[in-house]
């Protein structure tokens, strides 16, 4: 295999996993379906058990590190800012398309028997805000709550930051053992071609057109919303914004995006994410290590800006409620504001649950999505992971903080020689 990059060897899981599960489906092979079920489901199970160690350290030492940079409050100010204008024009970009397809306009789904669905702390935006801070520091790391570990992370990195040199032997321990998940977490990555076989095999052995035909015309919104943004509005940005090639940024980020698409996890993906964004896209070191964790858990224009955008008018259309003016405001306003929610791995769901209880929909709207989640969280993750790091790109080029040329020279592998890493951080697999 060493002899294929590793976005060819993505691509042949893909190809794979089709193959499979097309047999599977067509000649009803049992046996077959667990398989890709079980393999799929080991994959991700490996990537959320390191999730919550990478979230905390990653996020304690990115703030920490922001002391080693000039102008550091200025600099999480733009990002935070972009953060905002790309999601904003997103969810725009959402809205307009949602209004053009009317994707719930003569969708014929049986209502009556869909059920709300009851997700702890994604109610309201009262539980939505008071879930951001633990009630018990082991339970948020337990139960896997990605926001509360955030905000561990975030309030000692800044009392790391405020205690200075007394701090060090705690920043020294949490480097330690992020570089040890981020080392685990490569090996579970060079595993991601079997685990895209067997997530997608999953997906096209389970879900079958009898399921998708209802849904068609919302599930290509959701890719055609997704494509607009991957590539009309990050190209403009680029282009005009940050002044670099568009056609250069895809080259050299393909292979994040790619593990995006098909794992899921933007988490999951934020180390090689990291790495493509120093190594390939020529980011400044510090300055990636604060921008890139941030993005993996609150940069979520796939998720929390083009679905609940169209999720949101698709259950209005089905549900025969009247959305007005002031009803798109209000979601442009929840997918800025509340994109936080999404938090690498929970997916879209409480982001669309948060969405349909500001606005008064049913939220058994959700449970009619649920099916073919899956099936739309590649695309959606594949997006949150290009914002991710365009965002660096445009704040690293207005800040001088963008090595030209490592942008434009030609893609190399991501392992022990690239120039880049003598900033430290672990030897990794090379990646393609």
């Amino acid at each position: 295999m060493k002899k294929f990059s590793f976005s060819l060897q993505l691509l042949l899981g893909l190809v794979v996993g089709v193959v499979l599960g097309l047999v599977a489906r067509s000649a009803e092979v049992g046996w077959l379906t667990d398989t890709l079920t079980q393999v799929g489901k080991i994959f991700v199970q490996l990537l959320k058990l390191a999730v919550p160690p990478l979230v905390f350290t990653a996020v304690v030492v990115s703030v920490a590190n922001l002391r080693n940079v000039n102008g550091a409050a200025r600099l999480a100010g733009k990002t935070l800012l972009w953060f905002m204008v790309t999601s904003l024009i997103a969810v725009a970009a959402g809205i307009g398309l949602g209004l053009v397809i009317n994707p719930g306009q003569g969708v014929t789904i049986a209502t009556e028997g869909a059920k709300a669905v009851d997700l702890e702390g994604a109610g309201t935006w009262l539980d939505f805000l008071t879930g951001i801070v633990p009630t018990n520091i082991v339970t948020a790391f337990t139960d896997l709550k990605v926001l509360q570990i955030v905000f561990i992370g975030v309030v000692l990195g800044a009392a790391a930051m405020a205690v200075g040199e007394k701090a060090e032997p705690f920043l020294n321990l949490s480097r330690s053992v992020l570089e040890l998940v981020q080392k685990a977490l490569w090996w579970v990555i060079r595993l991601a071609p079997i685990g895209t076989a067997g997530l997608i095999g999953k997906s096209v052995a389970t879900y079958g057109w009898d399921l998708l035909a209802p849904l068609a015309k919302f599930s290509a919104g959701v890719y055609v919303g997704c494509f607009i943004v991957l590539l009309v509005i990050y190209p403009v940005l680029l282009a005009f914004v940050g002044k670099v090639s568009p056609l250069t940024f895809y080259r050299n980020a393909w292979p994040a995006i790619e593990l995006g698409f098909v794992s899921r996890s933007s988490v999951g993906t934020m180390p090689l994410t990291q790495r493509v964004t120093t190594e390939r896209l020529g980011v400044d070191r510090d300055y990636a290590s604060f921008a890139v964790p941030f993005g993996a858990t609150t940069k979520m224009d796939g998720c929390a800006a083009i679905y609940p955008a169209l999720a949101a008018i698709f259950v209005a259309q089905v549900f025969g409620v009247q959305l007005g003016i002031g009803d798109y405001l209000l979601i442009a306003f929840v997918s800025v504001v509340g994109s936080a929610a999404t938090a690498g791995l929970t997916g879209a769901i409480v982001m669309l649950t948060l969405t349909l209880s500001t606005l008064g929909l049913p939220l058994e709207g959700v449970g009619l999505l649920l099916a073919i989640d899956p099936i739309l969280d590649m695309i959606r993750t594949a997006t949150n992971v290009a914002g991710q790091m365009v965002v660096p790109v445009l704040v690293g080029r207005s800040e001088n903080r963008l090595d030209e040329a490592v942008f434009t020279a030609p893609p190399q592998p991501l392992d022990d020689d690239a120039p880049a890493r003598k900033a430290g951080g672990s030897a990794e697999p090379a990646l393609a």
